[in-house]
């Protein structure tokens, strides 16, 4: 017997020691039960004060397993004890380990010798996160994670789908030689640093990205630019297409904006400019500035009818306007792209330009400042160093890219993919990670088999990017916050890793189920942990700021309670040690 029960305070247990101390270690969060004729409860002991154990109630042992929860208190009969040794893992692990079906991470720092996992399942099919501050080990303890998923002796996780987004370039390392743990499992690695031969460099292809991706990518600010941004990608639709599939859409779409500037009521010399300037960037074989206009007794190019008079007019305003009207097509209806073909940037930056002219946006300044910034911003990002990630040899389908990112050289299924996103800034890097997210999502939500690929996003320095960002007033939505509410069903789940979990987004931590959180240091971080993440005890607060490097308070569905793991040492690390100052300021004296 370890007590006498005195006394109950809502969820505490104030029991009485009848042992002597200095003859055991320390008490304090070691796991006793409070066992009744009809019930046996247990507690963690969490506070010794004068002989008196303050025991916190977490559960009931019914029929040989742990159910968390209490809904009946103990009696003040009941007898205490320390919990045995072997019945442990029924609580803060796993008691009958599988081999496919559970994972362990690491050891007990309270219990020698036992190991802590859990259920996959209950881990992996929801959303997880790991906190921690700088230098607590949540790089050690994601490498670790994963490794441990492909260090099974028996079985292999072949069809695991790992998107690593990397911001500092540090799991390379980690999961490189990830081979060596099955030689079925396979490691593929994507840059941004253009210079760097090792690693195939990232890239996008354009044409696969929607109105949202657009917007994101030309960071729009207001959902008044979102009807450019979709004429654009409608015109990029015929524009970019070889004209013999498309003369008589290309023909009716130049003839439309022309008519428009012919009817603009403008000076006749900014109208005779414009359509030059138009017809010299968009023409067809049929429409064009040297094209034939035929008439009674005459014929004369359509260069020639912009002629300007000593009147200051352009006499043939009403045959260029009966030219061009014989090129509309009533029929014919704009649409997206669907993604068979290929365009780039220049493509779409054409059609941007086009855009404008054809919404008739230089009449209307508003408009045209809001248009304009997205033109100014499609031309920087074409002229920039980030062109490239955009620039593909060969056109491929979403089915293949989806492909090709899963596998490697030799065919083979690529079970950790990494994207180094070191070399861009975090802007850009936030809207690779969206983009790829969508992307991942929308080929998950269409399988023809639900769920039948799970992707795993697993989000480094996720505050960058997971964030209360302007998308939801933007877009309707954010892809982060969307695929923690939605994702589940589909098999698409995010691991968010964060030093500064109080720059992420509320919705996405909401939804998280699992938490793995190493030591934190910032007031704020620790409030923030305490408001935001379902089911933490003020008991986990208090320990989050002394636990050592390594060291983790484990908590969710897929653990029966809060538990104090030790992690394991990833092997190989990742390379996210802090710079080593001394070796680096000291030389010996000669």
């Amino acid at each position: 017997m370890l007590g006498t029960i005195i006394g109950i305070e809502e969820d505490t247990v104030l029991v009485k020691l009848n042992i002597e101390l200095d003859k055991f270690q320390n008490l304090v969060n070691l796991h006793v039960v409070m066992e009744d004729d009809d019930k046996i409860l247990v507690g963690e002991i969490i506070d010794l004060k004068a002989g008196t154990a303050y025991v916190n109630l977490l559960g009931e042992i019914i029929d040989g397993k742990f159910v968390f929860g209490v809904i009946k208190k103990p009696s003040f009969s009941s007898s205490v004890k320390l919990i045995s040794k072997e019945k442990i893992p029924m609580i803060i692990s796993v008691d009958d380990y599988k081999e496919n079906k559970d994972l362990y991470i690491g050891t007990s720092p309270i219990y020698d010798g036992v190991k802590i996992g859990f259920n996959i399942n209950d881990f992996f099919a929801s959303h997880f996160a790991i906190f921690g501050s700088t230098g607590s080990g949540k790089s050690w303890g994601v490498a670790h994670l994963i490794q441990s998923i492909f260090s099974k002796k028996t079985t292999v996780a072949y069809r695991a789908s790992i998107f690593v987004f990397d911001a500092y370039g540090e799991y390379h390392a980690a999961f490189k030689d990830i081979s060596q743990l099955a030689p079925e499992v396979s490691f593929k690695t994507y840059t941004t640093n253009t210079k760097f031969s090792s690693s195939e460099v990232l890239k996008i292809p354009l044409w696969l990205l929607t109105v949202d991706d657009i917007a994101l990518l030309l960071n729009a600010e207001k959902p008044t630019q979102l009807p450019i941004i979709e004429k654009t990608l409608k015109l990029v639709n015929v524009f970019a297409r070889d004209e013999k599939e498309v003369i008589t859409q290309k023909n009716d779409i130049i003839a439309r904006a022309i008519l428009d500037i012919l009817s603009s009521g403008k000076p006749s010399s900014q109208i005779r400019d414009q359509i030059f300037s138009v017809l010299s960037h968009y023409n067809t074989k049929d429409l064009n500035l040297e094209s034939t206009i035929y008439q009674p007794g005459y014929v004369r190019t359509l260069k020639q009818c912009l002629i300007i008079d000593a009147s200051g007019k352009i006499r043939e305003m009403e045959l260029l306007t009966k030219y061009m009207q014989s090129f509309l097509d009533d029929k014919i209806e704009l649409t997206m792209p669907d993604g068979s073909f290929k365009y780039g940037l220049k493509d779409l930056s054409d059609a941007l330009d086009f855009a404008l002219i054809s919404e008739g946006t230089l009449n209307s300044d508003r408009v045209y400042d809001e248009a304009n910034t997205l033109k100014v911003r499609l031309h920087a990002l074409l002229n920039s160093d980030y062109a490239y990630y955009f620039d593909l040899l060969d056109y491929v389908s979403i089915d293949d890219y989806i492909k090709e990112l899963l596998s490697v050289g030799t065919g083979r299924k690529a079970q950790i993919i990494n994207f180094n996103i070191n070399y861009v800034d975090d802007r850009f890097a936030k809207t690779i990670t969206k983009i790829y997210s969508r992307l991942l999502f929308d080929y998950a939500k269409n399988l023809d088999k639900r769920a039948s690929l799970p992707f795993h996003i697993i989000l480094e320095e996720a505050h960058r990017y997971v964030q209360n960002d302007n998308d939801t007033n933007l877009l309707g939505y954010n892809i982060f916050d969307r695929i923690t509410k939605e994702g589940r069903k589909y098999g698409v789940l995010l691991g968010l890793i964060s030093q500064r979990p109080s720059d992420l987004s509320e919705t996405s931590i909401s939804q998280c189920n699992n938490f793995l959180i190493f030591k934190m240091l910032h007031p704020r971080d620790v409030d923030y942990i305490r408001e935001m993440v379902p089911n933490i005890t003020n008991e986990i607060v208090k320990r989050l700021r002394i636990l050592q490097p390594g060291t983790c308070i484990a908590f969710g569905s897929a653990f029966r309670v809060p538990v104090l793991v030790k992690l394991d040492k990833p092997t190989p690390p990742p390379s996210s040690s802090s710079c080593d100052i001394s070796a680096n300021w000291f030389i010996d004296r000669k």
